[in-house]
Formats: structure tokens, C-alpha cells, sequence
């Protein structure tokens, strides 16, 4: 019998890693959808990315949005790749930041013109200042299941690059299938060898559904005993690395599979999936979660 956690700490990552990917939308839409996203019970929500606006213009926005709102019971997080992002996050009260790396040299080279140990050194000051001011520290680590350039991936290679963000202070990694090609198969086998080594409650996952996959390979890992999910409401965010393609897996479609699973989440799936509704327009597309489209538009 599958052990499976009572409770699942979902990661609502469509505010940054999901609008990221989509053309961009107004500040006050984005505040909107993290009000509503609080208000669907959300406690956990990525709501921003303190990086270039050369690279990332979707993102420029980001201290705008995060000062404009007041959600004292949301833990709100951020992207700060480096000592200049974590500044401009502190300075907004973010309480965590999120670095991210890969487990594919490839992958690294190309996304942050770096090799893997060079990425993780550069996090050293970020880690430092984070340190200093009592904020907490998640790590991402790309291509988990699979690389676009290197194909499949050692799961001793994800072992190592994640014991080294743990090493350096990470209370937490959140492993992603950045081109989600992942399997329960190859789910099961990485994390068997990881929680031979990690606690599973310093790990996440953060499946994309590009293969249809992502809710399969979020079973498979909750059966291990995982307890914490990344998703973005609607499914926001394509990726990149395959044309057409789906992004992160909908948290809708997360919540619905919980529910079936008799695991607490304290998310309302209703107003969540109003939330996914009401982005989506903005945007000038329906979501991609099936259980949203399932229950309707209730934005009309």
C-alpha cells in the first residue's frame, strides 16, 4: 500500500515561473491573481523574480506588484539569482528567496552561461545576505528527468547538485522536469535514490505536463511520501524548449487529484479555478487545466 502524506503543501509558482512564459499582463492583473489566489487558500505562492528586465521584461514589474500587496498569512517568495535581486527582494519584505540551478552542464551553460559548480558558487552572497536577514532559501534544480540538449540525466547528478544547495543552506529543493519528459518509472527511481540520502521533507516536485505526464509522475512521488507540489493555476507557462507545449502542471488539476486522494491542502478548487479564469483572459486564452475548463468559466 502506497504511503501517502496527509497533507500537501502546494507551491503556487503561476505568478512567476508561469506568467514568466506568457506575454506579459498588467501589474494590477497580477495582483489580482495573487489576491485571489490567497483567497482560494493559497499559503505558498512565488510572486515574482528580481532579475535583468533586459532578460526577463515579464518580471520588471515584480517590487511594484509585491509592495501592493498585504498578505500577512502568505508566505511570498521570489526569484534572486544573485546579491543584487536578493537586495531588491528584501527590500520589498520577501521572506524567501529562490535560487535555481540544473543537473545538466548543458542546460546551465546555455540558461546562465555557466557550469553547475560556478552557478552554485555564485549563490554564496545571495545565501550570505539571506543569512543575515533570517530569510529562508528554496532551491530549484532544473532538467531532473532530462536534459533538451543532453537527453536523459544521471540521477546521481541530481543527488550531488542538490546535496550541494542543502550543503549550502537551502532548506528545501524543488526538483523540476523543465521539459517534462519525465515517467512514474524514471519519478520513482530518482527519488528512490535521493530519499536514500535527503529527507523527503526537504524535497518538491515541479512537474510540466509537455507529455501529458506531470499528474502520473505527481503520483508517483507522493506515493514516496513527498508532500510538496509545485504547480501554476491554469497551467500558465509554456516551455520553451518544446513549441506549442503545455508549461507547469495546473494546480487545479493537482488539487482535483488530492481531493480523490482524501490529502488535506486547504485550497477551494472553485475559487481557484475562478482565479485561473479571470488570468487567462487577461492573457487572451483559456486555461490548460482540464478540471477548470471541466467546471466552466464562472468569469462570465
Amino acid at each position: 500500500m502506497a504511503a501517502f502524506p496527509t497533507e500537501v503543501k502546494i507551491v503556487e509558482v503561476g505568478a512567476r515561473d508561469g506568467l514568466q512564459n506568457e506575454k506579459s499582463v498588467t501589474a494590477s492583473d497580477k495582483i489580482s491573481l495573487i489576491n485571489a489566489l490567497s483567497d482560494a487558500g493559497l499559503k505558498n505562492i512565488e510572486a515574482g523574480a528580481f532579475v535583468s528586465p533586459k532578460w526577463v521584461p515579464q518580471m520588471a514589474d515584480s517590487a511594484e506588484v509585491i509592495t501592493a500587496l498585504n498578505l500577512p498569512h502568505v508566505n511570498l517568495s521570489a526569484l534572486t539569482p544573485n546579491l543584487k535581486g536578493a537586495q531588491a527582494a528584501h527590500a520589498v519584505d520577501i521572506k524567501e528567496f529562490a535560487i535555481f540551478t540544473a543537473a545538466s552542464e548543458s542546460f546551465c551553460q546555455k540558461n546562465i552561461n555557466c557550469s553547475i559548480d560556478e552557478s552554485i558558487e555564485r549563490f554564496s552572497d545571495v545565501m550570505a545576505f539571506a543569512k543575515a536577514n533570517n530569510i529562508r532559501v528554496r532551491g530549484y534544480v532544473s532538467c531532473v528527468l532530462g536534459c533538451p540538449y543532453e537527453g536523459e540525466i544521471d540521477p546521481h547528478k541530481v543527488l550531488s547538485v542538490s546535496q550541494k544547495l542543502l550543503d549550502l543552506g537551502c532548506y528545501e529543493i524543488s526538483l523540476g522536469d523543465t521539459i517534462g519528459v519525465g515517467t512514474a518509472n524514471k519519478v520513482t527511481q530518482l527519488l528512490t535514490l535521493l530519499l536514500e540520502h535527503i529527507d523527503k521533507s526537504k524535497l518538491a516536485v515541479h512537474f510540466h505536463d509537455t507529455y501529458g505526464q506531470a499528474l502520473t509522475n505527481i503520483y508517483a512521488a507522493l506515493s514516496l511520501g513527498i508532500a510538496t507540489v509545485d504547480a501554476a493555476v491554469a497551467g500558465l507557462g509554456g516551455c520553451p524548449y518544446a513549441k506549442g507545449a503545455s508549461g507547469n502542471v495546473a494546480t487545479e488539476d493537482v488539487v482535483y487529484l488530492l481531493n480523490g486522494l482524501g490529502i488535506e491542502h486547504g485550497i477551494d478548487l472553485q475559487r481557484l479555478s475562478s482565479a485561473g479564469w479571470k488570468i487567462t483572459q487577461a492573457l487572451g486564452k483559456t486555461p490548460v487545466s482540464k478540471v477548470s475548463i471541466a467546471l466552466g468559466n464562472t468569469q462570465k
